[in-house]
């Protein structure tokens, strides 16, 4: 299921640390082997990311890097088509992020996405 140029310019990233801190105190949060995804309404109509790995994970630079560029390699392939627009997420790694295949990280992600939209939010 992989998205078109455009769908993926449609997402908007959250970048400001207040934005994370909102996120983080209003969201609800479903954990999964290799993520934790937390997922928070919005005021402004559109589906809006965000992607934190902490030094507690890993100590390289290099190896959050990659962690994160996988993330957002999952978010562009799922997020497009399955999130609620007016909504904001920020995905979390784990140890498993680095290591578990990508066809394994996007069913992780696509399963939270259903328990999140069950959770009614």
């Amino acid at each position: 299921m992989k998205a078109t140029k455009q769908e993926i310019k449609s997402l908007d990233r959250l970048l400001k640390r207040s934005d994370f801190l909102w996120v983080n105190q209003n969201a609800k949060k479903w954990v999964s082997k290799s993520m934790i995804v937390l997922m928070a309404p919005n005021t402004f109509n559109a589906k809006r990311y965000g992607i934190t790995v902490t030094k507690k994970l890993e100590k390289t630079a290099v190896g959050r890097n990659r962690m994160k560029r996988r993330l957002r390699a999952v978010v562009a392939d799922i997020l497009p088509h399955s999130g609620k627009s007016g909504a904001d997420y920020v995905l979390i790694g784990r140890t498993g992020t680095a290591t578990r295949d990508y066809d394994e990280l996007l069913r992780d992600f696509k399963w939270c996405l259903e328990k999140l939209d069950n959770a009614n939010l």
